[in-house]
């Protein structure tokens, strides 16, 4: 009985263990949305031009505040850490920038995350070390899907590694997720963000749709949950996700 009562006790310190280790986690996560939610993340607008003299895309974003000034704090490791994305969700198709024949929402992200760096192949800082530019805004390119597992309803697809079937562009970091690195330059002035992306990267589509949205995603290494999902929108500036506004030439 001894035995037992020893081995019940061990069970039920492990059970309460995990039980305030995910409400510690939770509690985290709710002050880092919370300490984000500011005027640099509150949209005013976003619009993508074409520049036909240069076979450019011009991605743009204004908010209330300053753009990118607001960055998270690191969790210091990789479950629950923070990212802070300005997005555009596009009707570009994935296939356009590299991935193969995957169904879901590309969306073009300008993140922030300090507790990893996956741009293996950009110095985002330019201070030669290619393995610490996280907290850095740079450019991503993900495929969304919806997942009800998180609050923000969407999460980046993930794929098994062995699935010999899955397409990435070459730029890709390397993760089991469709996520890709493609190294475009973020200038930031003032209230404003803008990423240059030659049409030729798009697959050379210049007629396409997309929204705005700024939201606050994390990482999870529980498998019950995804890899990358979005925990909070703070803004879109559609309202609905419809993907209302259109490229200006």
């Amino acid at each position: 009985m001894k035995l037992r009562t020893q081995l019940f006790i061990f069970t039920l310190i492990i059970m309460l263990t995990g039980i305030v280790s995910n409400s510690t986690a939770q509690k985290a996560s709710e002050k880092a949305i919370a300490r984000l939610n500011t005027a640099d993340m509150d949209l005013t607008r976003a619009r993508v031009q074409y520049i036909n003299e240069l076979d450019l895309l011009v991605f743009e974003i204004n908010v209330e505040g300053s753009a990118g000034n607001t960055t998270p704090e690191p969790a210091g490791q990789m479950n629950g850490a923070p990212v802070l994305g300005y997005v555009f969700p596009t009707t570009l198709s994935p296939a356009d920038v590299g991935f193969g024949n995957v169904e879901g929402i590309l969306a073009f992200a300008v993140t922030s995350h300090p507790d990893f760096d996956d741009t293996p192949l950009w110095d985002e800082n330019n201070d030669r070390d290619y393995k610490n530019d996280g907290t850095t805004f740079h450019t991503h390119w993900v495929v969304l899907g919806k997942d009800e597992r998180v609050p923000g309803g969407l999460s980046v697809k993930e794929f098994k590694k062995e699935d010999q079937s899955v397409v990435l562009p070459p730029t890709n970091p390397g993760m089991p997720i469709y996520l890709d690195s493609p190294g475009f330059s973020v200038v930031f002035r003032g209230r404003s963000l803008k990423v240059a992306v030659p049409a030729q990267r798009v697959n050379n589509q210049t007629s396409f749709n997309y929204d705005g949205v700024a939201a606050y995603m994390e990482v999870s290494t529980d498998s019950n949950q995804p890899m990358l999902g979005v925990y909070a929108v703070y803004e879109v500036l559609s309202g609905d996700l419809s993907l209302p506004y259109a490229v200006k030439k």
